[in-house]
């Protein structure tokens, strides 16, 4: 989802942020954070108290090996307990429009495999790049990124 700039998972996961080529990575911060708080304040956060279904757990015959055999008791587990947010999804879908509306699209880029990486300086990424079907990202310690389009120059 987008609810956020950018996913950034911990094990190398893709980086997905909304993209405009040539918009600096200052305005599309400032753009999301706009959209954000109008998907918000038009489509408030909507919690609900959930439970999952309860589990029966059948009781367990033993044997002591001389003929007699024990049946204990079965038991019910609980249902898990769980808040779920009922608006999300209109207001993913509001801070999309949003962003589609000032010349934004949804991306998703896979991480740079280790050859890329080390084929370009390391330099943060401040304004969109063309994109092709093999960028990539690589991220820095400081939450920024860079986006590397191999092939392109620049």
């Amino acid at each position: 989802m987008l609810a956020t700039l950018m996913v950034l998972s911990s094990c190398g996961g893709p980086l997905s942020l909304y993209y405009r080529e040539g918009a600096t990575v200052s305005r599309l911060q400032q753009e999301t954070t706009q959209c954000q708080l109008k998907a918000v304040q038009e489509v408030p956060v909507a919690n609900q108290i959930r439970q999952s279904p309860p589990t029966y757990w059948p009781g367990r015959t033993y044997c002591d090996g001389r003929g007699r055999c024990y049946q204990s008791p079965g038991w019910w587990q609980p249902g898990r307990v769980y808040t779920v947010d009922v608006n999300q999804g209109l207001r993913n879908t509001v801070e999309a429009q949003c962003m589609a509306q000032k010349g934004f699209r949804p991306v998703s880029l896979p991480a740079c495999k280790q050859n890329v990486k080390s084929s370009v300086p390391a330099t943060r990424t401040t304004t969109l790049p063309p994109l092709t079907t093999q960028s990539c990202f690589v991220k820095f310690d400081d939450g920024s990124f860079q986006i590397i389009s191999p092939g392109q120059s620049g």
